[in-house]
């Protein structure tokens, strides 16, 4: 068995060459995935379109288990943190993340 650097296996032609994921994030506002979606944002490995967040005003989905529903493949939950007592209304990050991914075929 022969090796390659990295540099090579990563410039491998890939197995389905039509094939290109797009990737949707939904920021949640609990750790439910069927509450409503607070935020989003887009990224499309087609290159056919080039989304940036705030582009809409309405969310893609109103929920994550809708994004489920249409086809979006759940990639990776948000971690579930407790808040510091004293900090349960602090405004920071969005703690409810949820990662989707769809395999588009760019040859049709």
């Amino acid at each position: 068995m022969t090796t390659t650097t990295i540099e090579e296996a990563f410039a491998a032609t890939p197995a389905q060459p039509n094939l290109r994921q797009q990737v949707l994030i939904l920021y949640l506002g609990t750790s439910a995935l069927d509450s409503n979606v607070i935020a989003w944002t887009r990224y499309d490995g087609t290159g056919r379109s080039k989304p940036t967040m705030g582009d809409s005003d309405e969310p893609p989905y109103k929920t994550g288990l809708d994004a489920l529903i249409d086809g979006w493949r759940l990639l990776q939950l948000s971690q579930l943190q407790s808040h510091q007592p004293g900090h349960e209304y602090d405004v920071a990050y969005l703690p409810y993340e949820f990662v989707f991914e769809r395999i588009v075929d760019i040859s049709a």
